[in-house]
């Protein structure tokens, strides 16, 4: 059995608004927030990356509970945006925070990132094969999208969460789920290869390309389907959940789940309107911004669910 024990995020300093898009592209703050409510987003200063991020995830991690991660024995790094694709990104934390028996793991499923990677670890500890786990989602998105994309560049921010998880006396994980349709693969991509997904040609410029009417389409279509199905996975039912806390990739996706789910919004926390979408770091992003407005505490059922490219999602329902 295992549970959270300890909890971190950070987002960069620099502060992006919506008339920085201006400057470059055909756009305004009116047409970006009334499609999208992002208001603000970060980006990573020059030279700082994703385990930059990661490391100081971590370091709030130890800030806000004291939990000592020197004897930590394994480190999964959730990200679409790695420093480079080898050595992976854990293990530039790993060496970064001094941290000396531990694996390292990259995992790369986008949105869904994080959640996955708490899957594993939950599967780690339960096992036995390690006692404490790092997980950790982090992204510099501004590094790697589209600048002359209006469709897409406006959407992306820079951030990172972390949790450890431990060994519990009692199983504070009630319910997994995940899946995949890769049949829209070619919809949300990012190749620095001249190649085809699905029959598709694609655009090798090693930037996000997003076909974005599809993938929300696909997640306001599919997503409150998989968060039925993962409450009566776990025996429950809407009323028992506190929080339901989804990807934050774009505000009007999160509303359209909350109609569908006739589930009220000031139960759904998201980080989109302040940080962007920050891939797998949006759902720890959502949880601290909620924590820190009084809102999820200890003791409270929260239903994680992350979705995108693959087109792939993982949820989780955990007693927080």
């Amino acid at each position: 059995m295992s549970r959270i024990t300890a909890f971190g995020t950070y987002v960069p300093e620099k502060i992006i608004d919506n008339h920085y898009f201006e400057q470059f592209i055909d756009t305004n703050d009116e047409w970006i927030e009334s499609r999208t409510g992002i208001k603000t987003r970060r980006f990573a200063k020059d030279g700082e990356y994703a385990s930059d991020l990661s490391v100081k995830a971590v370091e709030n991690l130890m800030a806000n509970s004291g939990a000592d991660v020197s004897d930590v024995d394994f480190i999964v790094v959730c990200t679409t945006s790695p420093d480079q694709p080898m050595p992976n990104t854990a293990s530039r934390v790993q060496y970064k925070l001094g941290i000396k028996n531990a694996g390292c793991n990259d995992i790369y499923a986008a949105c869904a990132g994080f959640v996955y990677g708490i899957q594993m670890a939950h599967g780690f500890v339960n096992s036995g094969v390690y006692k404490k786990v790092l997980v950790i989602g982090s992204e510099a998105l501004s590094k790697i999208m589209d600048l002359k994309d209006r469709t897409s560049c406006i959407l992306f921010g820079d951030g990172a969460g972390a949790v450890l998880i431990e060994p519990s006396e009692d199983e504070h994980f009630m319910a997994f789920n995940s899946g995949t349709n890769g049949d829209f693969g070619h919809d949300l991509y990012l190749s620095h290869k001249k190649n085809s997904i699905n029959g598709v040609g694609i655009n090798p410029n090693g930037k996000i390309i997003q076909n974005g009417r599809s993938v929300f389409k696909w997640a306001v279509g599919n997503i409150p389907i998989k968060i039925k199905e993962l409450v009566e996975k776990a025996g429950m039912t809407l009323d028992d959940l506190d929080y339901i806390v989804p990807h934050s990739a774009n505000l009007r996706i999160i509303e359209a789940i909350a109609k569908n789910l006739d589930y009220p919004m000031s139960k759904i926390p998201q980080s989109v309107t302040d940080f962007g979408n920050t891939s797998s770091a949006s759902i720890p992003l959502a949880i601290a911004k909620s924590v820190a407005n009084g809102g999820i505490k200890k003791g409270d059922i929260v239903l994680m669910i992350g979705f995108g490219g693959g087109l792939t999602f993982a949820g989780t329902i955990v007693k927080w």
